[in-house]
């Protein structure tokens, strides 16, 4: 069924006599689940392998559009993120409302993802496994234990994105608060106004593309790390069925009641992937440094591989294989694999070295 048609169909049920002539709404989607092999070495006791079937962060996405006249739009987007293995449904993903002009860009308000996963890192693209991607070293500092930018969508956000004006285009947002609900009216000021911006140029030419991402974040309630600032640069050249890039990402996070840096970290990866036919190869190695505000070493490399195949045009299955190495006080872990879609227990101590083997199924619709 035409996915319009279907949008209509599923409204018209839910809602009937509901006058729909005005929107036009689209449903889209990914199922994607894998099974595992996880296991963490050097663990010095207890359980240190187990097999799962993981979600690979499945959504379902309504986009609605409604012409207003004279090349604007009004746009929204409803994203639905929910767990094929156990059933958790939620809007926890890029949810937000705006207006959209030919001339002058798109203004949205909600959740976005920002400066997070900007390396042109492929892996997790079809039946890649989400875990492999160089985003587990990439955007945490502090050993691997702070997620940078959150990892995730960030919270109250305000965001401007330029048409694509010849090889260039950007965004511009801003966040009231980019973990959780505003704070800023107290009444002994024991809080303070937090906020977050990201700056984010990009030149797109016909085989390639160059930018860089800004990222400054100040939570409302001041704790030990709820100051952040990322710089990264990236960029990649495709030539036939071969696509190289690379990323360079340097992270600094401050304590928030005493302004006093506790985390500065370089990382940096090349992933690397090659498309025949049916057939696609993915694959990065990515390093991130020793931080200097640290006494002990805790560096970390990580290289991952994995093969997809298409079965159609919708529907790929891949194997894949992530090896994380780190050093005596490095923590990093597979990127989800400690959230909502990893499991219990299975984190990385210091010095522990968390090793991933999937087969994983996608489904676009």
């Amino acid at each position: 069924m035409n996915k319009k048609l279907m949008a209509v169909a599923v409204a018209a049920a839910m809602a009937p006599g509901l006058a729909l002539a005005q929107s036009s709404v689209t449903i889209s989607g990914i199922f994607k689940v894998g099974v595992d092999n996880f296991r963490v070495g050097s663990r010095a006791a207890g359980n240190s392998s187990e097999n799962r079937v993981t979600d690979n962060s499945s959504r379902i996405i309504f986009n609605v559009t409604e012409d207003l006249g004279g090349g604007m739009q009004a746009i929204a987007q409803l994203d639905m993120r929910f767990s094929a293995d156990l059933g958790a449904l939620s809007a926890a993903g890029n949810t937000w409302v705006g207006l959209r002009g030919k001339s002058w860009g798109t203004v949205t308000m909600g959740r976005h993802d920002l400066h997070y996963g900007k390396q042109p890192d492929d892996i997790a693209s079809k039946a890649g496994a989400l875990m492999a991607s160089s985003v587990s070293l990439m955007d945490y500092a502090g050993g691997g234990a702070t997620a940078i930018a959150g990892t995730t969508r960030t919270a109250n956000v305000v965001r401007y994105d330029t048409p694509q004006w010849g090889i260039f285009s950007g965004t511009v947002a801003w966040s009231a608060n980019p973990t959780a609900g505003e704070a800023d009216i107290t009444a002994l000021n024991t809080t303070r106004k937090g906020n977050a911006f990201n700056l984010n140029p990009v030149l797109t030419g016909a085989n390639w593309q160059a930018g860089y991402s800004y990222w400054r974040q100040r939570a409302d309630v001041a704790a030990a790390a709820t100051n952040q600032r990322g710089d990264v640069l990236y960029g990649f050249y495709r030539w036939g069925g071969f696509k190289v890039g690379a990323a360079w990402n340097k992270s600094r996070i401050s304590n928030g009641l005493t302004g006093v840096e506790t985390s500065q970290r370089t990382a940096w990866t090349i992933p690397l992937s090659y498309t025949w036919g049916k057939h696609n190869v993915y694959g990065h190695y990515t390093k991130a440094g020793n931080d200097k505000r640290t006494a002990a070493d805790d560096s970390a490399r990580m290289w991952s591989f994995a093969y997809v195949y298409d079965l159609s045009k919708r529907t790929s299955a891949g194997v894949t294989y992530s090896k994380i190495r780190n050093a005596a006080a490095g923590t990093y872990s597979h990127f989800t694999n400690t959230g909502a879609l990893g499991s219990a227990s299975s984190a990385s101590a210091a010095g522990e070295d968390p090793r991933l083997i999937a087969f994983t199924v996608r489904h676009a619709f």
